[in-house]
């Protein structure tokens, strides 16, 4: 069982009463596993997808996440080639929680204020079923790559992923939000049975700073909000101060704010390590002061040529666009692009996304550090592009290509492919392919004269 620090125990049996004993004991419990399935990956397009992944790994729902399930942990499906193909992710079930009771909904404008490792942030997208803008934002850089790697395997084809701080966002998307995710940095309460380091660097001084930290992070986010737009505040940790007292607090510091609701998940009355969710909203008298959603500066990033000459952009999407006619099924591939527009970096061709009735443009990410400026499309070279692995993990399981290889999960093939090797192929033709696991988009490989050389990026191999 793990040892706890004495004035933790006495903090929670003061605020516990009569089940501080429950809830203590329930540290010497084994630790809850989840998953929470891809809705772009499992869908209703196949009624056999989700039995077939129950069966897989045992899974039993997560009563308040309806693409939420338990697993037993000798089920790992963390190795398994689903979750490279973004079938699924792996998720503490108490935190689906969070997502599920800030509610975004398709076509929304939504922020995740402190994404890494990215559990909220692709649950958001997965709300938003492609369509409107999610902006995840991680302002430690580590952290922030990481990020962007699971918004990359999860398919999302309608997020950016910037690392800023709250001020810096907060001055450039004055009320710009219709949502905002705000899973603050806690003392990690409910991380004690999993992580014994954060039962080392408890103290209640640190509670005291994290719940000042929580109340300027909070701050910033409301500037950020719309006028009758929704914020959720989320912590995995359980002393009052750094839950339902800082929830107090930001609602007698920004007028119009109203707190409509608090939900607790405890380890010893739920099956899960534990969270804390309020949820406010902002009313329409309470969203004056900043200017609404004004860029700071203004004018396209994108290189544009000489006169009479063709942008760089202009002729990244041409070479694009020829690779696609090459690639996808003659009937069309079944895969579109979310409303946006193509973006330029460097070399790198990316769809930025947009929402229907909002300037969003690339003139907004001007100062900001961008890690995923929306969908990697591609890579320019001389008069030809190469497909992004992004572009492969985006397309839905019945995305139609005129050269695919389907690994069995089962078989050996999908191993060596996940290991960057070459693998023989007797399928006719030449040209980039579409290598899938089960049917799942898994990655890219280029067939030429039997052998399919192999796409799947170095640092992902294993």
């Amino acid at each position: 069982m793990t040892t706890l620090p004495s004035s933790y125990i006495e903090q929670m049996r003061k605020q516990l009463g009569g089940e501080a004993e429950a809830f203590l004991a329930s540290y010497g419990q084994p630790r809850t596993q989840g998953l929470r399935i891809n809705p772009r990956k499992i869908n209703d397009s196949d009624p056999g997808a989700l039995p077939k992944l129950q069966r897989l790994f045992a899974l039993e729902p997560v009563p308040w996440c309806p693409t939420g399930f338990y697993y037993e942990e000798d089920a790992r499906p963390g190795r398994h080639p689903y979750h490279a193909a973004g079938v699924y992710y792996i998720q503490e079930p108490s935190a689906m929680s969070a997502v599920e009771l800030l509610d975004p909904q398709p076509g929304e404008i939504v922020l995740d204020l402190a994404a890494a490792p990215g559990g909220k942030s692709t649950h958001i997208a997965g709300k938003l079923a492609g369509q409107g803008l999610l902006i995840s934002n991680e302002i430690h850089p580590a952290r922030a790559k990481i990020l962007a790697e699971n918004i990359e395997r999860m398919g999302i084809p309608n997020a950016v992923v910037v690392s800023s701080n709250p001020p810096q966002l907060a001055a450039r998307f004055p009320r710009f939000f219709d949502r905002i995710m705000v899973d603050a940095p806690c003392s990690g309460e409910g991380m004690f049975r999993k992580d014994p380091d954060a039962v080392g660097e408890w103290s209640p001084a640190h509670v005291e700073m994290c719940a000042a930290r929580q109340l300027d992070i909070l701050q910033d986010a409301v500037r950020m909000l719309k006028p009758g737009g929704r914020l959720a505040y989320s912590t995995c940790t359980f002393n009052e101060q750094e839950n339902e007292l800082t929830a107090d607090a930001i609602v007698k510091l920004c007028p119009g704010l109203e707190l409509e609701r608090t939900e607790r998940i405890w380890p010893h009355l739920h099956r899960g390590e534990g969270h804390f969710v309020a949820v406010f909203r902002l009313t329409e008298a309470g969203a004056g002061g900043d200017e609404a959603a004004a860029p700071a500066v203004r004018g396209r990033t994108a290189a544009r040529g000489k006169r009479g000459t063709v942008r760089p952009e202009e002729e990244a999407v041409r070479l694009y666009e020829r690779w696609a006619a090459e690639t996808w099924a003659p009937e069309g591939s079944g895969f579109r692009l979310p409303s946006g527009e193509p973006l330029l970096f460097g070399e790198q061709l990316y769809w930025l996304p947009q929402a229907d009735g909002c300037p969003f443009d690339s003139s907004w990410l001007q100062g900001l550090k961008v890690l995923r400026p929306g969908l990697h499309l591609a890579e320019v070279k001389k008069n030809r592009v190469e497909p992004a692995h992004a572009l492969a993990l985006s397309l839905p399981p019945a995305a139609k290509v005129r050269l695919q290889a389907d690994l069995s999960s089962e078989g050996e093939e999908v191993q060596r492919y996940l290991r960057g090797e070459a693998l023989q192929s007797g399928a006719p033709g030449s040209g980039w392919t579409l290598v899938t696991v089960d049917g799942y988009p898994l990655g890219w490989g280029k067939l030429s004269g039997g052998l399919l050389k192999n796409h799947y990026p170095k640092g992902l191999r294993r």
